[in-house]
């Protein structure tokens, strides 16, 4: 699809496109947006249509989550601590997007920091799902898979820490894409947990999420986890898939499991089987500890990194300046949401004299050994199939108050996270007139495998063809 709309933009107009998105962004009810760009990107296109450029996404829009720092456009992270700071340097992915041509329209609505399952923790109010307005559109990339699925958006950036891309794209009915972590360069993303996020593309279609990996991947002095990245991930989508082996693993079917994500999930697997793939169930025994695990792997990374903001350096002031013990406290009293605020004390807890052992160095272990079961899994077979979520989007405030019951929801996200190999989720159906994703995951770099298997199977059903009416 992007593809096309260069084309079309190139042959018509980039400022009357623009102009359209807006207008419908401006009429929305979604809340997908927390900062338009608007005189900046119709400026951009007015210089398009003049004299076009060169690129792979000349003229074309995006959209970008609120963590990723873009120069001269407000970056809040959704928090009320960030609000008002400009960013006065580019991450290296909008970099790469400028260098190819794309268009930057807004910053898109996401939990505070990045911290949830439903963009409902943003201090802007929640985003909601354009399937149906009275549920969440998952999270914590919220915004942007609201934005695609309803025609705001071309296509957009989001960060993925447990799920974080999978996840809304999965409820919204879009293609998500987690690369391998180190393949796309961190610089320039607010952190949340270092060691498990990483920046991935939502998007209508498999091919467009290729053509933005195209773009993004690669070596960044600046990222000391960075790895450099030759391939044409565009190029390696339209193949055969014969001869693929799929794994399905038993731990991510049964009990929780909603029956129509099953039975969708099970399809998709069937239509893989009839394209020439061969399927055989797998086991990854340590499923059962990785949502714990993680947890205390994010919250302990967030309670060290958001330890910067204190209102001093940049982002909020509240009051007179008293001594500084209690000008922090005030001002990250007020800063930080409620969620936030949880998971700063308990990573704080867990890192601290006498439970380091107890806790965090025990979570590490357990890391160890789920990296493990994808190794040995993935000796087996080539991918690996299973529900991106285990339920459609839920309603907005049905788990909010209970996050236990909300940290459930990543279930089957955050080992992917854990272990840092590439996945994507793309539509495979619906439950109760909702949208489900079918997750694929692959061995770490393997990205062109992962994007051919999930473009050969979105090319054979009709779900990222459909569209939601609201709006």
């Amino acid at each position: 699809m992007l593809l096309q709309l260069r084309e079309d933009i190139r042959s018509g107009s980039a400022e009357e496109y623009i102009h359209r998105l807006f207008e419908r962004i401006e009429r929305s009810r979604l809340n997908a947006f927390t900062t338009l760009a608007k005189e900046s990107a119709l400026e951009a296109a007015r210089e398009f249509d003049a004299r076009p450029w060169k690129g792979a996404l000349a003229g074309i829009p995006i959209a970008i989550k609120d963590n990723i720092c873009t120069k001269g456009i407000e970056t809040t992270c959704s928090s009320r601590i960030l609000k008002g700071f400009i960013p006065p340097y580019d991450a290296h992915v909008i970099e790469r997007l400028r260098a190819e041509g794309a268009i930057i329209i807004g910053k898109t609505n996401m939990d505070e920091f990045a911290m949830g399952t439903s963009t409902e923790t943003s201090c802007f109010g929640p985003t909601r799902n354009p399937w149906d307005l009275e549920r969440v559109p998952g999270g914590s990339s919220g915004g942007s898979a609201a934005a695609v699925a309803a025609g705001e958006a071309p296509c957009a950036l989001g960060s993925d820490t447990g799920g974080s891309v999978r996840c809304p794209a999965s409820f919204c009915g879009t293609v998500g894409l987690k690369p391998t972590y180190g393949l796309v360069s961190r610089y320039g993303l607010i952190a949340y947990a270092n060691s498990l996020e990483q920046i991935g593309p939502i998007t209508k279609t498999v091919e467009d999420a290729a053509l933005l990996l195209d773009v993004i991947a690669g070596h960044d002095p600046r990222d000391s986890t960075s790895v450099a990245s030759e391939k044409n991930y565009l190029s390696s989508i339209g193949g055969e898939i014969r001869g693929t082996r799929i794994g399905v693993p038993e731990e991510y079917f049964g009990e929780g499991v909603d029956p129509g994500v099953e039975r969708a999930v099970w399809d998709a697997v069937s239509v893989l089987e009839d394209l020439g793939a061969s399927w055989r169930k797998i086991s990854l025994p340590h499923t059962k500890y990785a949502l714990p695990a993680y947890y205390i792997i994010a919250m302990s990374e967030a309670s060290s990194n958001l330890a910067r903001f204190d209102g001093l350096r940049y982002g909020l002031r509240v009051g007179e300046d008293r001594d500084w013990h209690t000008t922090f406290s005030e001002i990250r009293a007020v800063g930080f949401g409620r969620e936030t605020k949880r998971r700063i004390l308990l990573g704080t807890y867990a890192l601290s004299a006498g439970y380091y052992g107890r806790y965090y160095l025990k979570a590490l272990k357990v890391r160890t050994l789920i990296r493990r079961d994808f190794e040995h899994a993935l000796k087996e077979v080539d991918i690996i199939a299973s529900p991106t979520m285990p339920f459609p989007a839920f309603r907005i405030g049905e788990r909010i108050t209970d996050p236990i019951s909300l940290y459930m929801s990543d279930v089957f996200t955050v080992p992917i996270n854990l272990a840092g190999i590439p996945a994507i989720s793309v539509p495979c159906g619906f439950s109760d007139g909702l949208p489900v994703g079918l997750q694929l995951m692959a061995r770490p770099f393997d990205e062109a495998l992962l994007l051919r298997v999930a473009s050969a199977y979105e090319q054979s059903t009709p779900y990222h063809l459909r569209s939601p009416e609201v709006v």
